[in-house]
């Protein structure tokens, strides 16, 4: 009830009148049945956006963190979270992966919109990282179509560390339905969820037009992060 207090009577008509969404290719999402949405992630605030112009419900993994945080304001968010629908995903150890497929498969087996990041983080430049195979194997074990889908705008509204969005033109793509049958019954060939994923992100691309880096978003953070701290403490020749 309160996903849906949030879709039409509070959260919805809000951003709707902030941010004035285009949306292209709606007629892409299918009425009725499962369906994962694999969009690229430029911000917070794609969260929000993208359910609220979406006529059925759609339910995203989050990270683990949005419901662990300290103090009030972590509090307030974890409830929001919950209350919204949205799957906590724990991203850390070796087991994270599976965990998200399981609570993914769930969902696609309750016949709904399953929502997925498949870079897996938030891109801290704008622009597009390259995705992780989960999607594929999800899209195999439960026999689902994949609809790409490339947030626009967003990146410049709220980027990374930025808590207030600012108003700016926002575009919702939606692409034509991938359908993967043709490798039904190989979601353990490690080649074919590769191409898969690649075929995901080449429509992300395409309809985004972002700049594509052949490498995970994670690795570019750290090693951003590493170049930083190497920059503001050197390491002193040693004598």
């Amino acid at each position: 009830m309160f996903y849906y207090l949030l879709k039409y009577v509070i959260l919805g008509p809000l951003l709707r009148l902030v941010f004035r969404p285009r949306i292209e290719g709606l007629d892409h999402i299918p009425e009725e049945g499962p369906a994962i949405i694999a969009g690229n992630h430029l911000s917070f605030a794609d969260h929000f956006l993208m359910p609220a112009v979406l006529k059925r419900r759609i339910t995203f993994l989050a990270k683990a963190e949005y419901f662990t945080g300290p103090g009030i304001r972590g509090r307030l968010t974890a409830t929001f979270f919950r209350s919204a629908g949205q799957i906590p995903v724990d991203r850390s150890g070796k087991e994270a992966g599976q965990a998200a497929i399981r609570e993914g498969l769930g969902v696609l087996s309750k016949d709904e919109l399953l929502g997925i990041y498949p870079e897996g983080t938030r891109s801290h430049d704008g622009r597009l990282y390259k995705g992780k195979v989960g999607v594929a194997v999800m899209a195999l074990r439960a026999r689902v179509p994949v609809i790409p889908c490339a947030m626009i705008g967003t990146f410049e509204a709220q980027p990374p560390g930025k808590v207030i969005p600012k108003v700016h033109p926002v575009t919702i793509r939606f692409g034509k339905p991938l359908d993967f049958s043709r490798y039904e019954g190989m979601e353990n060939e490690k080649a074919i969820l590769r191409a898969i994923t690649d075929e995901i992100m080449y429509a992300i691309l395409m309809l985004s037009e972002q700049e594509y880096v052949d490498q995970y978003a994670a690795v570019a953070k750290a090693e951003e992060a590493a170049a930083a701290k190497e920059r503001k403490f050197p390491r002193l020749p040693l004598s």
